[in-house]
C-alpha cells in the first residue's frame, strides 16, 4: 500500500537534528523493510521526530509495523544524498578501541541479560553492553587509572563490573537504592574476582558515610529530570576526595523536542558550579528510551572551588519526586492526607516531615540527620514519617533508632515485610496495621553467643561494622588480641570494612548471623594470644 504521493524535495522534520535526518534518510534509501524502533535506535532521533519525518514520506507497509520507501521516493532520496546530503557522525573518542574488547563486550552482555529486571519507577533503562564497555575505555583513555577509586552513583547499567573487567586495578564503590542490583553486583564481583563493593543509599537522604570524599572519579546515569540530575551529580561531587583533580562523568539525554528541559538540566549543573570539560554527543545507547532516541550524551564535569559547598547546600533541598514515572515522578501530585494518629504512643521524638499541628511540643529531627548520627537524648518511644518513595529506608531508620517502641507511618500499606523482619529479627519484632509499621525492641539477654554478637552489632548502627564486631569478639574472648579479632572479622566478612550498618545492603544484613558464626569458628581455631 502506498500512502500519498512522492514529495518534490527531501523531507525535513522541523524539530529534528539535521545530522539525524541525514542518518535516517541514509538508512531509508536502501529500501529495506524497517520498523520505527529500529530507526530510533540507529539514528538516535526521538521517536516523535522520526514519526514526523515519516509522515512526509511515501511508504509501503508490510505485516506488523514494518515499512519501506516506495521505489520513486527511494530513488529521489538516494539522489538527494548523492548530490547534497551527507551523513554526519559525532566524534567517538574510543570507538576505535572497541574491537580489541569483543570478549569483554560479550561477557558484559551476559551480565546485563541476567541482571534484575528494570524498575520503571526508578527510571531504569539498560545501556547496551557496548556503551558500558566504552565508558570503561573512556576512563582509561582520559585518566590515569592505576590505584584509582571510582564511585558509581547508581549502577543499574553495571558500569562497575565493566570497569573492573577492563581495568582490574580500579577500586569501585557502588551506591544504589535498588537492593536487587546491589545483591547482583556483589554476586558477580565475587565470581569475577573484581574489587567492587556495594552500599545502600537513597540519595535523597544523603551519601553513605563510607562514600563521602572517597573517589577520584564518579560516574552517574541518573533520572533525566533537573531534580534527578542535580541530586545525583551533587552526591557525586560529595564523593570526590580531591575537588581539584576529581571528575564526574554524567550520562544525560534529552529529546530534540524538549530543549527547555535540557536547559533546566544544564542550569542545575551550573548551579553546582561545575565546568563542562567535554560533552560527547550520543555516547550512550540504550535498550528502550525511544522518547530521547535511545541515546544520551556523556558529560565530563570538572568541579571548581565552589562546587562542594554548592552540592552540600543544594542536595538536601531536593524533594522526594525526582523521577519521570510513577508515584515519585516530578509531575505527581501529593494528596493532603489526615494527620497520623500518634498521640497514644507518647513519642519522645518525631522523625521526618510532620505537620506543624501534630504534637508541637515534641522535638523533631530530619530523616537525614537521624540516619547520619546517633540521637543525643534517650528515646523510649519514637514516631517516624516516611514520605512516598522512601519505603526502602525503613530498615535503616529502625536500626538508627535505639528505642523500645517505634511507629513508622508509610504513605501506603507495605507489601510483604519478610525480608525486613528477617534482617531485624535479632533486635525488633515487626507488625503492621494498614500503612503503619510497629517495631518493638526485643530483650537483649540471650545465651547464644552468635545472637549476642549480632545484637551488639545491630545496637550500634552508626558505628563501623568491623570495629563493633571486633570489640564484641574481644569482650566475649578475653585471650583474643585486638589484631587477631580484626583479622578474624576481615576473613569472615571482608565486606564489613569501613561500612556502617545503615549503609549495608539488605542481603549483607541477612548474611550477618552466618558470618558471625563463621568468625566464632575462626576464634576457636586462633592460637592463644
Amino acid at each position: 500500500m502506498v500512502d500519498g504521493g512522492a514529495p518534490t524535495g527531501p523531507p525535513v522534520a522541523a524539530d529534528m537534528d539535521p545530522r539525524r535526518i541525514h542518518a535516517a534518510l541514509s538508512l531509508l534509501a536502501d529500501r529495506r523493510w524497517r520498523t520505527l524502533g529500529e530507526l530510533v535506535r540507529e539514528t538516535g532521533a526521538p521517536r516523535r521526530s522520526v514519526e514526523s519525518l515519516l509522515a512526509g514520506l511515501s511508504l509501503e507497509h508490510a505485516g506488523g509495523d514494518r515499512f519501506r520507501l516506495t521505489p520513486e521516493q527511494g530513488a529521489e532520496i538516494a539522489e538527494s544524498l548523492r548530490t547534497g546530503y551527507r551523513p554526519l557522525d559525532p566524534a567517538d573518542p574510543v570507538g576505535h578501541l572497541l574491537p580489541e574488547y569483543t570478549a569483554v563486550v560479550e561477557r558484559v552482555a551476559g551480565l546485563i541479560e541476567r541482571a534484575p529486571r528494570a524498575r520503571h519507577v526508578l527510571d531504569h533503562v539498560s545501556a547496551t553492553p557496548e556503551t558500558v564497555v566504552r565508558r570503561a575505555l573512556l576512563l582509561g583513555a582520559r585518566f590515569w587509572l592505576p590505584g584509582t577509586r571510582l564511585l558509581c552513583v547508581g549502577d543499574h547499567d553495571l558500569t562497575s563490573l565493566a570497569v573492573g573487567l577492563v581495568h582490574p586495578g580500579v577500586q569501585t564503590t557502588v551506591v544504589d537504592v535498588d537492593e536487587r542490583i546491589l545483591a547482583y553486583i556483589d554476586e558477580c564481583a565475587a565470581e569475577l574476582g573484581l574489587d567492587v563493593r556495594t552500599r545502600w543509599a537513597d540519595l535523597r537522604l544523603g551519601l553513605p558515610a563510607s562514600a563521602v570524599e572517597y573517589a577520584d572519579l564518579a560516574v552517574t546515569d541518573p533520572p533525566y529530570t533537573p531534580e534527578g540530575v542535580g541530586l545525583f551529580v551533587a552526591r557525586a561531587v560529595q564523593g570526590l576526595r580531591d575537588q581539584g583533580q576529581g571528575r564526574v562523568l554524567l550520562a544525560y539525554g534529552a529529546s530534540d523536542r524538549t530543549p527547555m528541559l535540557a536547559l533546566k538540566v544544564q542550569q542545575a549543573l551550573q548551579d553546582l558550579n561545575l565546568v563542562s570539560e567535554a560533552v560527547y554527543p550520543d555516547f550512550n545507547s540504550y535498550f528502550g528510551a525511544e522518547a530521547i532516541g535511545s541515546r544520551a550524551d556523556l558529560y565530563v564535569l570538572r568541579p571548581t572551588g565552589k562546587s562542594l559547598p554548592a552540592a552540600a547546600a543544594r542536595a538536601d533541598r531536593f524533594a522526594t519526586a525526582i523521577y519521570t514515572q510513577g508515584p515519585q515522578a516530578v509531575e505527581a501530585r501529593t494528596a493532603e492526607g489526615a494527620s497520623p494518629n500518634v498521640a497514644d504512643l507518647h513519642p519522645d521524638v518525631l522523625v521526618g516531615d510532620w505537620p506543624k499541628q501534630v504534637l508541637p511540643q515534641v522535638p523533631r529531627v530530619r530523616l537525614t540527620t537521624w540516619l547520619a548520627k546517633p540521637y543525643a537524648a534517650r528515646v523510649r518511644h519514637a514516631a517516624v514519617a516516611l514520605p512516598p518513595g522512601l519505603e526502602g529506608a525503613l530498615v535503616r531508620v529502625l536500626l538508627a533508632t535505639r528505642a523500645e517502641h517505634v511507629r513508622v507511618f508509610l504513605s501506603e500499606a507495605p507489601g510483604d515485610l519478610a525480608d525486613e523482619a528477617a534482617s531485624l529479627a535479632a533486635v525488633y519484632e515487626l507488625t503492621r496495621r494498614g500503612s503503619v509499621v510497629e517495631a518493638v525492641r526485643t530483650p537483649s539477654g540471650t545465651a547464644d553467643e552468635t545472637q549476642r554478637i549480632v545484637r551488639a552489632i545491630l545496637d550500634r548502627a552508626h558505628g563501623k561494622v568491623a570495629n563493633v564486631w571486633r570489640d564484641a569478639l574481644l569482650d566475649a574472648h578475653a585471650g583474643l588480641t585486638k589484631r587477631q579479632a580484626r583479622a578474624i572479622v576481615a576473613d569472615a566478612a571482608p565486606w564489613a570494612r569501613d561500612v556502617t550498618l545503615v549503609e549495608l545492603p539488605l542481603h549483607r544484613l541477612r548474611d550477618l548471623p552466618a558470618a558471625v558464626r563463621a568468625s566464632l569458628d575462626l576464634v576457636t581455631a586462633a592460637p592463644a594470644g
